[in-house]
């Protein structure tokens, strides 16, 4: 006759152990990975919230240029009405000549000028190309670092790495935040005031939600 299969409390000690060792493991990698996103999104959570009590001066720079003749032709030879992207030759000399990140979204065509939007974190840009005359105009709106550092935090105008690093750094304080809770889990039974401070921090944001916060 078999004898009966018993796990012995040896081996349920290694087993939380070895959990109770990785799940440190765990907040301690995520809490390294999102730091630096973290401590930028609570700062410019911040700003945000006084943006209206945060002034500052735009900065507007302005230049003009001659399209050059080896890409005039493009300028000639485009729509003459609606959106379309740019030749690559013309993004590329507008991104060299006025020292931007070349244009990869649709521009407006017209018979009279193109109308290049260059939209950036902190501020915003635009050229526009006279196409009679063959000339560009371009112009750049700085507002400054906290504007800067703002749009980053909201992912505006900001490219599609940044995009990738914000959602690493939600998806790094989801496990920060998860394994957090269960560290407080194993340790709550030594201290009680644990779960009231938990259930507080849940309680709070809905009550202000529900009570001062207009829909």
């Amino acid at each position: 006759m078999t004898a009966p299969v018993t796990s012995s409390p040896a081996a349920g000690r290694s087993a939380r152990s070895f959990w109770v060792r990785q799940i440190t493991l765990w907040h301690w990698v995520s809490s390294g990975v999102c730091l630096g996103g973290m401590l930028l999104f609570t700062v410019t959570g911040i700003t945000l919230n006084h943006a209206a009590s945060i002034s500052a001066e735009p900065k507007v720079t302005q230049h003009v240029a001659p399209v050059p003749e080896p890409v005039r032709r493009f300028v000639d030879n485009g729509p003459q009405d609606g959106k379309a992207p740019l030749p690559s030759a013309l993004a590329e000399w507008i991104g060299d000549e006025f020292h931007t990140t070349p244009p990869t979204e649709a521009s407006e065509w017209s018979k009279a000028e193109i109308y290049v939007s260059l939209p950036r974190p902190g501020g915003d840009g635009w050229v526009a190309i006279d196409r009679a005359k063959g000339s560009a105009k371009y112009e750049k709106t700085d507002r400054g670092w906290i504007s800067y550092l703002n749009d980053l935090h909201k992912g505006r105008h900001t490219g599609m790495a940044w995009t990738v690093f914000i959602d690493v750094v939600a998806a790094a304080c989801l496990v920060f935040t998860l394994t957090g809770l269960l560290i407080l889990q194993i340790h709550a039974a030594k201290r009680p005031s644990t779960w009231p401070i938990v259930l507080l921090g849940l309680v709070i944001p809905l009550f202000l939600m529900l009570l001062f916060v207009h829909r």
